[in-house]
Protein backbone atom coordinates (compact mmCIF):
# COMPACT_ATOMS: atom_id res chain seq x y z
CA UNK A 1 0.00 0.00 0.00
CA UNK A 2 1.32 3.50 -0.77
CA UNK A 3 2.00 5.73 2.20
CA UNK A 4 -0.79 8.21 0.73
CA UNK A 5 -3.28 5.89 0.50
CA UNK A 6 -2.75 4.40 4.08
CA UNK A 7 -3.06 8.56 4.94
CA UNK A 8 -6.44 8.78 3.52
CA UNK A 9 -7.58 5.78 5.11
CA UNK A 10 -6.07 6.84 8.51
CA UNK A 11 -7.32 10.72 8.68
CA UNK A 12 -11.25 8.89 7.45
CA UNK A 13 -10.94 7.18 10.99
CA UNK A 14 -10.17 10.41 12.46
CA UNK A 15 -12.92 12.26 11.41
CA UNK A 16 -15.20 9.12 11.73
CA UNK A 17 -14.10 9.47 15.43
CA UNK A 18 -14.62 13.44 15.27
CA UNK A 19 -17.95 13.09 14.15
CA UNK A 20 -19.48 10.42 16.49
CA UNK A 21 -22.08 11.38 19.26
CA UNK A 22 -20.08 13.14 22.08
CA UNK A 23 -20.91 10.09 24.40
CA UNK A 24 -19.55 7.38 22.03
CA UNK A 25 -17.04 9.56 20.98
CA UNK A 26 -15.41 9.90 24.48
CA UNK A 27 -15.45 6.01 24.36
CA UNK A 28 -13.92 5.61 20.80
CA UNK A 29 -11.13 8.32 21.90
CA UNK A 30 -10.26 6.17 25.21
CA UNK A 31 -10.01 2.87 22.78
CA UNK A 32 -7.91 5.27 20.09
CA UNK A 33 -5.63 6.06 22.82
CA UNK A 34 -4.85 2.44 23.89
CA UNK A 35 -4.34 1.18 19.99
CA UNK A 36 -1.72 4.34 19.95
CA UNK A 37 0.17 2.68 23.56
CA UNK A 38 0.50 -0.80 21.28
CA UNK A 39 1.86 1.40 18.45
CA UNK A 40 4.23 2.56 20.56
CA UNK A 41 5.02 -1.02 21.69
CA UNK A 42 5.65 -2.38 18.51
CA UNK A 43 7.12 -0.12 16.39
CA UNK A 44 9.46 1.03 19.41
CA UNK A 45 12.23 3.76 18.81
CA UNK A 46 12.22 6.24 15.89
CA UNK A 47 10.07 5.37 13.02
CA UNK A 48 8.62 6.66 9.56
CA UNK A 49 5.57 6.85 7.98
CA UNK A 50 6.94 4.01 5.55
CA UNK A 51 7.35 1.46 8.39
CA UNK A 52 4.30 3.09 9.59
CA UNK A 53 2.32 2.03 6.61
CA UNK A 54 4.05 -1.24 6.50
CA UNK A 55 2.57 -2.23 9.96
CA UNK A 56 -0.79 -1.14 8.71
CA UNK A 57 -0.31 -3.00 5.62
CA UNK A 58 0.32 -6.35 7.68
CA UNK A 59 -2.64 -6.19 8.88
CA UNK A 60 -4.76 -4.66 11.88
CA UNK A 61 -7.02 -7.27 13.23
CA UNK A 62 -5.23 -6.73 16.75
CA UNK A 63 -6.82 -3.32 17.16
CA UNK A 64 -10.05 -5.14 17.49
CA UNK A 65 -8.32 -7.14 20.09
CA UNK A 66 -7.23 -4.03 21.75
CA UNK A 67 -10.46 -2.62 21.35
CA UNK A 68 -12.64 -5.27 22.59
CA UNK A 69 -9.94 -5.09 25.74
CA UNK A 70 -10.23 -1.36 26.20
CA UNK A 71 -14.36 -1.47 26.12
CA UNK A 72 -15.22 -5.09 27.01
CA UNK A 73 -18.89 -4.35 27.05
CA UNK A 74 -19.32 -1.63 24.58
CA UNK A 75 -19.29 -3.16 20.54
CA UNK A 76 -19.55 0.30 20.02
CA UNK A 77 -16.04 1.15 20.15
CA UNK A 78 -15.05 -2.74 18.54
CA UNK A 79 -15.22 -0.78 15.00
CA UNK A 80 -11.38 -1.66 14.42
CA UNK A 81 -11.47 0.38 10.97
CA UNK A 82 -12.47 3.63 12.71
CA UNK A 83 -11.00 3.53 16.01
CA UNK A 84 -7.88 1.75 14.08
CA UNK A 85 -7.38 4.36 11.34
CA UNK A 86 -8.05 7.28 13.69
CA UNK A 87 -4.87 5.61 16.46
CA UNK A 88 -2.60 5.32 13.01
CA UNK A 89 -3.56 9.13 11.81
CA UNK A 90 -2.47 10.14 15.04
CA UNK A 91 0.47 8.16 15.75
CA UNK A 92 1.66 9.14 12.08
CA UNK A 93 2.79 12.39 13.81
CA UNK A 94 5.50 10.96 15.41
CA UNK A 95 7.19 9.50 12.36
CA UNK A 96 10.84 11.00 11.85
CA UNK A 97 9.65 12.54 7.80
CA UNK A 98 6.56 13.76 8.94
CA UNK A 99 5.92 17.77 9.70
CA UNK A 100 3.56 20.30 9.56
CA UNK A 101 0.52 17.70 8.75
CA UNK A 102 2.29 16.11 5.84
CA UNK A 103 4.97 13.48 4.63
CA UNK A 104 8.38 15.03 4.13
CA UNK A 105 9.83 13.87 0.76
CA UNK A 106 13.11 12.63 0.86
CA UNK A 107 14.80 14.96 -0.94
CA UNK A 108 13.77 17.58 2.07
CA UNK A 109 15.17 14.79 5.11
CA UNK A 110 18.76 14.54 2.75
CA UNK A 111 18.37 18.55 3.24
CA UNK A 112 17.83 19.15 6.90
CA UNK A 113 20.81 16.38 7.20
CA UNK A 114 23.04 18.39 5.50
Amino acid sequence: MHVETAIQLWQDGERRVRAADPADRRLLERVVERIVGELRRRLGGPFTTQELTALYSAGTDWCFDVAVSAAPDDPRAWDAQTVGDAAFARYVREARDWAGGRRREPAEEDERGS
